[in-house]
């Protein structure tokens, strides 16, 4: 799967396991708070990864010069309501710090909506981080809606 009219030489995939490290950097990369992720210890990245491809989403990579340097994650649910339909979430949207800005984001959303699509979703939805404003702006420009208030709890 390419994307045409985003970043010359970009390639859009699903992730397979040798993607793990470079996924795990872009997590890192992109988190509010440093150290969060754990790129020297990638055994348990692995095991959800293999989960993940066990499901009906998925992890989308996107490829450019051979590298890795964007991912975010599609994750694909029952609801009762809305008769029982496929609900779709994405999560973990990241674009290496050096490659944003051309439109590698906007790829790797069309390319999880399309896939949403595809399995039948009734609706995409997603979360974010109160203080990522860059963000917000970037999904309204995708067309989302701010709609709904969340709320999470850490466990321990």
């Amino acid at each position: 799967m390419s994307d045409q009219g985003s970043a010359p030489d970009l390639d859009l995939r699903w992730a397979d396991p040798d993607d793990v490290e470079a996924m795990v950097e872009l997590l890192e990369f992109g988190s509010l708070v440093p150290g969060k992720e754990d790129p020297g210890h990638l055994a348990p990245y692995r095991d959800a990864m293999a989960e993940i491809a066990a499901g009906s989403g998925g992890l989308l990579v996107a490829e450019r010069h051979g590298a890795v340097v964007g991912v975010c994650q599609l994750i694909v649910f029952r609801h009762l309501q809305q008769h029982g339909g496929r609900c779709a979430e994405i999560e973990s949207v990241h674009v290496h710090p050096e490659h944003r800005g051309l439109g590698i984001g906007h790829a790797l959303m069309r390319a999880a909506i399309a896939r949403a699509t595809e399995l039948g979703c009734y609706r995409v939805q997603l979360t974010s981080n109160v203080a990522r404003a860059d963000a917000h702006r970037f999904y309204a420009s995708l067309g989302f809606e701010a709609t709904h208030r969340g709320f999470k709890m850490v466990l321990d």
